[in-house]
C-alpha cells in the first residue's frame, strides 16, 4: 500500500491556489481521479484505485479541488469552472503521458471538461455515477421555496448532507449560475475515447438517466454502461469497488 504518513505535494496555480495532490509514478497510461462533490481524495475508491495501479506499476494521481480537503480556498467560494481548471492544471503539470481519467459523481463532469480541455492526453474515461449538469438539472429541483428565497436574499441556501448529518452542503448562488457555463448535455460532446460509465439503479442523486444521456451525447462509439441493479449512489462497497477496478484494469489493459 502507498504510504499515507506523508503530507500532500502542492501545486500552486497562477492565483495562487495551492491545490494538494499525490501522485505515485509508474508505467502509462496513468490514471488520474477525480472526487465528487466536497468530497476528497483520501475516499474508499481513490485509495483503493491507488493501491490497484501501484501494485501494477502504473501511475496514479489523486488531488483535492480548491475549497476541497487540504487544498487551500473555501467550498463556498468555489465554481465548476474553476474546479475543472484545478483538474486540468494537475493534468498538465502532475502526469505525464496518456491518462485514464476515473470520475465519481461531480468528478464525472470534471472528467468530461477535461477531457474536452486537454483530449490528446486521455486514453480513457471511467464514471461512477457520473453527474454533468448537476448544478442545473438536480440541484435546483431538490430546493424548497424557501431554500429558493434563500438563495435570492443572502447568495446561498443550506440543504442536507445524506452522508453527514453534522455538516449540511451550503448551496451558493455562484455555483449555479456559474455552472451554466458548463452544461454538457444539451449538445453533442466531442470525445473520441473509450468511455466506461457504471450507475446504480438505487442512486437516489443522480437517476441512472443520465449515464445514457452521456452515451448518447458523446462522439465515441465505444462506450460501455453498467447498471448496478441494487447499487446506490455512492457505489463503494466492497463488490463495487472490485467492480470498478475490473473495469479500469480491463481499459489498462485496451489502452496500454
Amino acid at each position: 500500500m502507498p504510504d499515507q504518513s506523508n503530507a500532500p505535494s502542492i501545486l500552486t496555480r497562477d492565483h495562487e491556489t495551492m491545490i494538494a495532490y499525490r501522485h505515485t509514478p509508474g508505467k502509462g497510461p496513468g490514471v488520474m481521479f477525480l472526487t465528487g462533490f466536497k468530497s476528497d481524495m483520501e475516499g474508499g475508491k481513490a485509495l483503493a484505485l491507488e493501491a490497484f495501479c501501484v501494485e501494477r506499476g502504473h501511475a496514479f494521481t489523486r488531488f483535492d479541488y480548491s475549497g476541497h480537503g487540504e487544498s487551500s480556498g473555501t467550498f463556498e467560494d468555489g465554481a465548476i469552472g474553476e474546479w475543472a481548471d484545478d483538474a486540468v492544471a494537475v493534468l498538465d503539470n502532475v502526469t505525464k503521458g496518456p491518462q485514464i481519467l476515473v470520475g465519481s459523481s461531480m468528478g464525472g463532469w470534471m472528467m468530461l471538461l477535461t477531457a474536452l480541455a486537454r483530449p490528446e492526453r486521455i486514453a480513457g474515461l471511467v464514471g461512477i455515477a457520473a453527474a454533468p449538469d448537476f448544478t442545473r438539472d438536480l440541484i435546483p429541483q431538490a430546493l424548497s421555496d424557501q431554500q429558493k428565497a434563500d438563495l435570492e436574499t443572502t447568495g446561498y441556501c443550506d440543504i442536507p448532507n445524506c452522508y453527514d448529518d453534522q455538516e449540511p452542503y451550503r448551496i451558493g448562488k455562484k455555483l449555479l449560475d456559474e455552472g451554466d457555463n458548463h452544461i454538457l448535455l444539451d449538445n453533442e460532446i466531442p470525445l473520441d475515447m473509450p468511455l466506461r460509465l457504471i450507475h446504480g439503479l438505487l442512486d437516489e442523486d443522480v437517476p441512472w438517466q443520465t449515464a445514457h444521456k452521456i452515451m448518447d451525447k458523446v462522439t465515441s462509439t465505444d462506450v460501455e454502461v453498467q447498471f448496478v441493479k441494487t447499487g446506490d449512489h455512492r457505489l463503494s462497497e466492497p463488490h463495487d469497488i472490485a467492480r470498478l477496478l475490473r473495469t479500469v484494469g480491463a481499459l489498462l489493459e485496451e489502452t496500454a
